[in-house]
């Protein structure tokens, strides 16, 4: 495996939580890939061991950027993030971001403001990232909380979260008669830059090959019912290449672009690459075990 100084753009993915999730989302990837030692209910103890040497890893490889996410809702287990924002204090990792639906946030404003107090603080957090499927309250209803009747409202939540000082990046997985066209990428650009996040992400849904697959079921209602066609995907790169200004182009495939004054990212669900010396992800799973691939066990590095 590649080291030194080589900045990578590259991420350091951690594992928080359990795969308790309050949201009901059909392409579940907690339902297509494995649950490599991730259990349902009670988060597991942390490796802490293997877990510096996990940052050092990172760090070693260049990477400067951390994301704490989960195979289900990670806010749910707050005081989990807690803990491994302290213990990440003595690397000082410049950028620190949290993958969430919003959901809890939103829900009980009073009682995760000191959280989110703590982890922009001593924590040293940057970046919430928002879980979304469109601009529309009912179309990220439908998807995320088709158990009730309203969706959170995000605009007050982008609001929330900068009055603690944290940046917003809306990441939107991409979706058949959702955001499924140019048009549509537009609109939902539009909505970001009028609601002040300071990121967009805008990636198609996928899902893992059929021998990877924990639940074929879902992976089958993926490909066959969600999934963009590859018309729309060209309808949505030739929209972005003719309104927009790329900025730079990621090691991945990702491309950033100023879309009106809007940062956006078009990326992919994807972790494995064609390139044999570059790793996207090194990813920290609870039990100290460290993966290059979410839906692949043999992608294991310690």
């Amino acid at each position: 495996m590649e080291t030194g100084r080589r900045r990578m753009d590259g991420i350091f993915t951690i594992i928080a939580g359990s795969e308790v999730c309050n949201a009901r989302c059909p392409f579940c990837i907690s339902k297509m890939t494995q649950p490599l030692g991730v259990p349902l209910g009670k988060p597991p103890e942390v490796n802490w061991r293997n877990f510096h040497k996990a940052c050092h890893l990172a760090q070693v490889n260049g990477i400067s950027t951390v994301l704490i996410t989960g195979k289900g809702e990670p806010t749910l287990f707050p005081s989990q993030i807690s803990d491994f924002l302290v213990a990440m204090n003595r690397y000082d990792f410049p950028l620190i971001e949290l993958q969430t639906n919003g959901i809890m946030m939103a829900k009980k404003p009073k009682e995760y403001s000191q959280y989110l107090k703590d982890w922009y603080g001593c924590g040293g957090m940057t970046t919430i990232a928002v879980s979304i499927v469109h601009y529309e309250p009912e179309k990220n209803r439908q998807i995320y909380l088709p158990y009730q009747k309203d969706y959170i409202d995000l605009k007050a939540l982008i609001e929330f979260l900068h009055g603690h000082g944290l940046s917003v990046r809306l990441t939107c997985t991409m979706l058949k008669g959702f955001i499924d066209s140019g048009e549509e990428v537009a609109n939902l650009v539009s909505f970001a830059r009028e609601n002040k996040a300071e990121q967009l992400t805008i990636r198609p849904v996928n899902a893992p090959k059929e021998e990877a697959s924990r639940n074929e079921e879902v992976g089958v209602l993926v490909r066959r019912d969600m999934m963009l066609a590859e018309d729309q995907i060209v309808d949505i790169k030739s929209m972005i290449a003719g309104r927009a200004t790329l900025i730079r182009t990621l090691s991945y495939g990702a491309q950033i672009y100023d879309f009106g004054g809007q940062n956006l990212c078009l990326s992919n669900c994807l972790t494995v690459e064609g390139s044999s010396n570059y790793v996207r992800n090194f990813i920290f799973f609870q039990d100290g075990h460290i993966r290059t691939s979410w839906d692949l066990p043999g992608s294991i590095v310690l």
